[in-house]
Parts: structure tokens; C-alpha cells; sequence
């Protein structure tokens, strides 16, 4: 029995989906922790994508439990879309339940969210505009909507018009925006309530039961740690805590009963939005990772900024969420380079550090550091062992283990189930993966 936290090393977008999707297959229960619809995750099953973005991706296997846990926000419209759409592709949604004190978007959130981003000018963060942030903020205020409200209906209609008049306010007056009818989102949102019903639960007690009854419960997280509201390159985060300890407050689980954390990085970098990335790469080698990567959001569509893989923040990560292993994605991307850069370091102002500056001005004056490795030239996707692949990748995943001290356990080298490398089973197997360089053993430092 194991409980594991699958949590993104960069800034997200790093193929949790595909991992969790993977570690579901050993999973009884799967729980999403944070985020909201922002959040996008795309698996490949048998040439058949399944875009989510509030559903856990072990849905694809009917026997697993799926829960949407306290510390999500909950946009209703999208989450049923994606039940339909699940249901039309005949995937079953009933093992889906729903947090009740998971909180509500409402239409006024995403309303400001992209107002409020608008007039940023060139101070924007980069918000995808779905409302998460308003969300979480009325939450952090105590004015937010949570999903047991939805089911009250007289206590909903009082509590939407005392907010929408309230929130009225701010559109016209401060965004000059036309305002809301109350009388028609208490409808509409009364009408996703009955759809959901069936789903609403105490999640946390869910959780605590099946812990009781020693079922593998796996803890999926949107974003990554550079995203964190509090560990990330504030400002340009996002509005919840993607790291590893979230997942307690974001389930309703305690420290004690987390077995194990995962952290996902991809065999490079990427970043969607504003924000300090020193390896980003604007000329030919960012535009040959974003192609061959297709480096396009699942939830916005927007390009993702493409660089070398970053040490400096993948150490970061290891510490912030206390690593056992790594999953290491999209490592076929590389496989066309001649050389392939790492960044082992940092410069600001003429100092070398290998620490990550949490200090914002001082990230956004950091310059990479790197160590440059030979390119294996030749294709990694048919791999589907370490004997199988070049010995130049065999070299590099080396390096990256050594580098910032943690094993791997996978190895993804493309979109589908099967383009895979399970070096060790990081759920139930031992907290060991890849050899150093050297030839000594990595193992995990818990």
C-alpha cells in the first residue's frame, strides 16, 4: 500500500497527466488537490487524446475512484462539458465524486480575471482569464460560493444576490463593464447543482476511509512548483499551491499519511506566460523544442516559451516538495540535437550560485550557467528499456539524477501508455532508480 504525490519540477506543463494516467493503473483512488480549469491534462490512449481539466485523469479506468478534492475551484459549466464529453466517449463517470467545500467560479470571476488582467498593461502575470484567481481570492475574503451552497437552494438565491450586487459594482464602476442579472446566474447555477448532486460528497472523510482500508490513493496536482502561490516566482504564479504539501490541505489528509512524492520534469524547459525563465531559447533551438514538443497550453491554446533543462530549479523542486524519485518527460524531443545544454548554475551580478533565488529581481537578473552534453542523433521512441536507449540519453538522465541528487523512476518518450521506460515501480517498488554517472546508486534522501 502506498499513498503518492504526483506534483509538477518546472513550471507546469510537464506531462503529469500522462504520469498520473500511468500510476492510476496501480491507484484505488485519485485525487485532484488544487487548481482549477486552468489546469489542462492531456492523455493518449490508444491513439484516442483526452483533454481534461478539472477531472482526474484516472477516470479512464472504470474501477478507479476519482475525487475533486476541498482545494480546487469548481467552474460547473466546464466540469459537466467534460462529463459529456467523457459519456459520449462512453467513459464512465460514475467513480467521480465532488468536495462540498470545494469552492465555485462564478461568471464575475472570470469577468474581473480577464478585466483586472487587461489593465495590467505590461504588468500582466499571464492569467488564462477562467476566473481562478477571483475564485480564490473570495475564498481567502469569505464571500466565496462553495459546492454545498449549490445545494441549498433559497440560501444560494440570497447569497448570489448579495454578491452580484456587490460585484456589480466593481464592473461598472472600476472596469466599465454592463452588470450581471442575479436572478439569471441563481438559475443557471441551480441547474448545475442537479446535474452534479449525485457526485457531492465529504471528500476528505473519502480519502481518510479508503487510507483506512489501505487502498493506493494517488494525489494529483495542477501547475507546477513554480507556480506556487508561495514558492513560485511570485508574481507569476498562480493562485493555489501546487507542491507537495498541498496536497494534505488541498485533500484533507494529514502529513503522516503520504508515503511518497513524484516530481515531473520534462528532458527540457517550458513556461507559459510572464515571468523570469533564464535557459528560455527565442532562436532556432526554442522553436525546434516548441515544434517537435507541440509546446501549445491544453487550456488556453497559447505557445509555451521553450529552453534547456534547468538544474537550479529542479533542485529547487526536489527540496520545496521533498522528492523520493522523478519522472522524466518528452526526453525523444531531443533526439535530433547534435549538443544539448544543462543549466548546472546560476550568475547574478558576477556571483555563481547553484541555489534558487527566491528574491524576484534577483531571478529576473540571473544568467544560465551551463555544461553541454553530446546529442545521441538518433530516435528514442521506440525504446521501451534503458539497454534500449542511445548511451549518450542513458549519459544525460544520468547527469540530471546526479545533478540534483534524486532517481528516476520513468522515462516518457512520447504522448502514448506504451512510450514508456519504468525503471522502478514508484509506487511499490524501492526508493532507488538510476545509477550516478559515477556508477554508485541514487537514492532517495528520505
Amino acid at each position: 500500500m502506498a499513498n503518492v504525490v504526483v506534483i509538477g519540477a518546472q513550471w507546469g506543463d510537464e506531462g503529469k497527466g500522462k504520469i498520473t494516467d500511468l500510476l492510476s493503473k496501480s491507484a484505488d483512488v485519485v485525487v485532484r488537490y488544487q487548481g482549477g480549469v486552468n489546469a489542462g491534462h492531456t492523455v493518449v490512449v490508444e491513439e484516442q487524446t483526452f483533454k481534461l481539466h478539472l477531472i482526474p485523469s484516472g477516470i479512464l479506468y472504470p474501477d478507479t475512484e476519482c475525487i475533486i478534492g476541498c482545494g480546487t475551484v469548481i467552474d460547473p459549466q466546464v466540469l459537466i462539458e467534460e462529463l459529456d464529453q467523457l459519456e459520449a466517449l462512453k467513459i464512465s463517470t460514475r467513480n467521480l465524486l465532488i468536495s462540498q467545500n470545494a469552492h465555485v467560479t462564478m461568471p464575475y470571476h472570470r469577468l474581473i480575471d480577464q478585466a483586472s488582467e487587461e489593465r495590467r498593461g505590461s504588468y500582466k502575470i499571464g492569467t488564462t482569464g477562467r476566473g481562478i484567481g477571483p475564485t480564490y481570492a473570495d475564498k481567502s475574503e469569505r464571500t466565496g460560493i462553495r459546492v454545498l451552497d449549490l445545494m441549498d437552494t433559497e440560501g444560494l438565491r440570497e447569497q448570489v444576490r448579495w454578491t452580484i450586487d456587490y460585484k456589480n459594482v466593481i464592473l461598472e464602476k472600476l472596469y466599465n463593464l454592463p452588470p450581471l442579472d442575479a436572478e439569471s446566474v441563481i438559475e443557471q447555477y441551480l441547474g448545475y447543482a442537479e446535474r452534479l448532486r449525485p457526485h457531492i460528497v465529504d471528500s476528505s472523510l473519502k480519502i481518510y476511509d479508503a487510507i483506512g482500508r489501505r487502498r493506493n490513493v494517488l494525489f494529483e496536482g495542477a501547475q507546477g512548483t513554480l507556480l506556487d502561490l508561495d514558492h513560485g516566482t511570485y508574481p507569476y504564479v498562480t493562485s493555489s499551491n501546487p507542491v507537495a504539501g498541498g496536497a494534505c490541505v488541498g485533500a484533507g489528509v494529514g502529513p503522516t499519511m503520504i508515503d511518497r512524492v513524484i516530481g515531473v520534469a520534462k528532458a527540457y524547459t517550458t513556461r507559459v506566460g510572464e515571468g523570469p525563465f533564464p535557459t528560455e531559447q527565442n532562436g532556432s533551438v526554442g522553436e525546434m523544442l516548441c515544434d517537435r514538443g507541440a509546446e501549445f497550453g491544453t487550456t488556453t491554446g497559447r505557445k509555451r516559451r521553450c529552453g534547456w533543462f534547468d538544474a537550479v530549479i529542479g533542485r529547487y523542486a526536489v527540496r520545496i516538495n521533498g522528492l523520493d524519485c522523478l519522472a522524466i518527460t518528452k526526453l525523444d524531443v531531443l533526439d535530433e540535437l547534435e549538443e544539448i545544454n544543462v543549466c548546472v548554475a546560476y550568475e547574478i551580478d558576477g556571483d555563481r550560485t547553484q541555489d534558487f533565488p527566491t528574491n524576484s529581481r534577483q531571478f529576473s537578473r540571473c544568467q544560465p550557467i551551463y555544461k553541454t552534453l553530446p546529442g545521441w542523433k538518433q530516435s528514442t521512441a521506440d525504446c521501451r528499456t534503458l539497454e534500449d536507449l542511445p548511451q549518450q540519453a542513458l549519459d544525460y538522465l544520468k547527469f540530471l539524477a546526479e545533478l540534483m541528487d534524486v532517481p528516476i523512476a520513468i522515462v516518457s518518450l512520447g504522448a502514448s501508455r506504451d512510450q514508456t521506460i519504468i525503471v522502478e515501480d514508484p509506487i511499490h517498488g524501492p526508493k532507488r532508480a538510476l545509477l550516478h554517472a559515477n556508477g554508485t546508486p541514487v537514492t532517495s534522501h528520505r
